[in-house]
């Protein structure tokens, strides 16, 4: 057996024992779906992608697909809704997009019942005439965040103060 073959078996044979050993880790390779593939439905909604579907990483092409299967079970109200989103996301800078993002983190990472409050208070807040939520959201904006925390902090007693009287 010639040196060079021996010096690859080694390696591949250490990495092997390595990676079972937990020490090391070896990417899987996961091929992706080709377009005909796919179902005419995902290719009707995924049709301005088909040039470059090849390329895409597998797990964007699972993505996609998955986007694609709620896309079909939406209503026409919901597809409208999603438009409306995805454009209110297009015209965000990037700093308005990171922060969204770490937005999100956040309120992933609150315990059930915390997130419960925050859709409740959001749930109130959408159910405000569009003139109020206007007012309230200049007035947010026109904080700093010490004031914003404040005035957090003083919803949340007023709320806790109407809880204990019911």
């Amino acid at each position: 057996m010639d040196t060079e073959r021996r010096v690859v078996l080694r390696l591949f044979a250490g990495t092997a024992l390595l990676s079972l050993l937990g020490l090391v880790t070896v990417p899987a390779f996961a091929a992706g779906v080709a377009w005909s593939q796919l179902s005419p439905d995902e290719q009707r909604v995924l049709a301005r992608l088909k040039d470059r579907w090849e390329t895409l990483p597998a797990e964007r092409q699972e993505r996609l697909r998955r986007g694609a299967a709620r896309w079909d079970d939406m209503s026409p109200d919901e597809r409208s809704l999603a438009r409306e989103r995805l454009q209110k996301w297009r015209d965000m800078s990037p700093e308005q997009r990171a922060r969204a993002r770490q937005n999100l983190e956040r309120y992933r990472q609150l315990p059930p019942e915390q997130k419960a409050r925050v859709r409740a208070l959001l749930k109130r807040f959408r159910a405000l005439p569009p003139e109020r939520r206007a007012a309230l959201r200049a007035r947010w904006q026109a904080m700093d965040p010490d004031q914003r925390a404040a005035a957090l902090e003083r919803a949340l007693k007023r709320r806790a103060a109407r809880e204990g009287r019911e």
